[in-house]
């Protein structure tokens, strides 16, 4: 219970905090406003969540002044409540971002057996065997590397785990499977958590906002609660030009051609607007997808700029190599292949059913994004012009 009881401090997002701090926990939130708000430690509390979220406004790796104790338990349950009156989903996608990073750094110093217990207490099915086992080899400039661990996690729970990050490399295809089980190294099991508490603090979602006001109206009776409220807003004010400029899409010469873009461009757009971290291959395509359409590349390294982990002179150097190597736009194949397809999602008619091609009179399936574009800009035009005939091209 002891082990626990100090993981739980360490990592208040476990099942456990409503065991052994249920007091915390189980309160209402109003209730556990007033109380700590009104506490000899208001202050302490108010400075270290104000600094998380200037961490965030300022792309910090990693909470600066982490604690081990009962602290961090209220930290944790003061930026759910922060998080969702703000109600603001670049604001909450930088936090539970900073937040989930530390965690992951810190999960990586624990012993494999405190390791063990975290996994247990989120009823992960992970075993861990006395002896490593190799599960891959492979031979990098000549030299082989050896793949070996003591732990490995039923496929079920590891697809649960996995299900938000797209990576190639974390598809259950290309991990060491036997007979049900995932093998996989603590760090990279740890970085499925990361995933896991970074959603745990995304997952509130408003439903009626009436109710939220109301919410909002009865937590600001604690004025020292509305004062971090109102110093967040304030630094928010001062730094969101910096993330919401770069969220209009234009093409050149002020056209606006956003609303010819395919669901897989318009979902990646979507994440960046709201500050999500984008993986390796959705900023890659939209890079290339802008590129193609003779973006300038300001405003490329612009939509970049809400990213979490964005730099500026880094993101800036990438755009100006990528432009010069005139990579191209993945193919809806390659989109496919890399869970990039959104069709289904959006259950866009043209991607799903394709088009009539006038030329070879047959039904034609979209095969690239851009033709897409192409598509449905030359449909406007006719629509504008008539006499116009719709020159269509295949894919």
């Amino acid at each position: 219970m002891s082990d626990i009881y100090d993981l739980v401090k360490r990592y208040p997002w476990l099942p456990s905090l409503k065991t052994y701090y249920s007091d915390m926990a189980s309160k209402d939130p109003l209730n556990f406003i007033k109380e700590i708000f009104t506490s000899d430690n208001f202050k302490n509390l108010k400075i270290k969540t104000l600094n998380i979220f200037n961490d965030a406004f300022n792309n910090i790796e990693e909470i600066s002044d982490y604690d081990f104790d009962e602290t961090n338990i209220y930290i944790y349950l003061i930026l759910r409540i922060l998080l969702y009156i703000l109600n603001n989903k670049i604001l909450s996608n930088r936090v539970a971002n900073i937040y989930s990073k530390t965690t992951y750094n810190e999960l990586n110093k624990e012993n494999e057996y405190n390791l063990y217990y975290i996994y247990k207490d989120l009823d992960l099915e992970v075993l861990y065997e006395d002896f490593q086992t190799i599960y891959k080899k492979i031979v990098v400039k000549g030299q082989q590397e050896i793949y070996k661990t003591n732990f490995k996690i039923s496929y079920i729970d590891y697809l649960k785990l996995a299900s938000n990050l797209k990576d190639d490399y974390r598809k259950l295809v290309n991990n060491a499977l036997r007979q049900g089980y995932v093998y996989i190294k603590p760090e990279n099991l740890n970085r499925l958590l990361q995933e896991h508490v970074r959603m745990k603090l995304l997952a509130q979602k408003i439903v009626d906002s009436t109710n939220l006001n109301k919410f909002k109206e009865k937590l600001f009776e604690v004025q020292e609660f509305k004062d971090l409220y109102d110093s967040i807003s304030e630094i928010w004010e001062s730094k969101k030009e910096e993330f919401e400029y770069s969220l209009d899409i234009t093409y050149k010469e002020g056209k606006d051609i956003s609303k010819s873009f395919p669901p897989c461009i318009k979902e990646v757009i979507t994440k960046a607007q709201e500050g999500q971290n984008l993986i390796h291959t959705e900023r890659l395509f939209i890079l290339w997808v802008l590129n193609a359409l003779k973006y300038p590349e300001e405003k490329i390294v612009n939509v970049f700029s809400t990213l979490p982990d964005f730099d500026r002179e880094k993101t800036a150097y990438q755009v100006k190599y990528a432009i010069k190597k005139g990579y191209t736009p993945y193919s809806c194949k390659s989109l496919k292949s890399y869970t990039l397809c959104m069709a289904n999602k959006y259950k866009d008619k043209l991607c799903l059913e394709g088009y009539f091609s006038k030329k070879l009179q047959e039904q034609r399936q979209i095969t690239h994004p851009m033709f897409y574009i192409n598509l449905k800009q030359n449909k406007s035009t006719t629509k504008k012009n008539p006499e116009k005939k719709l020159n269509e091209k295949d894919g």
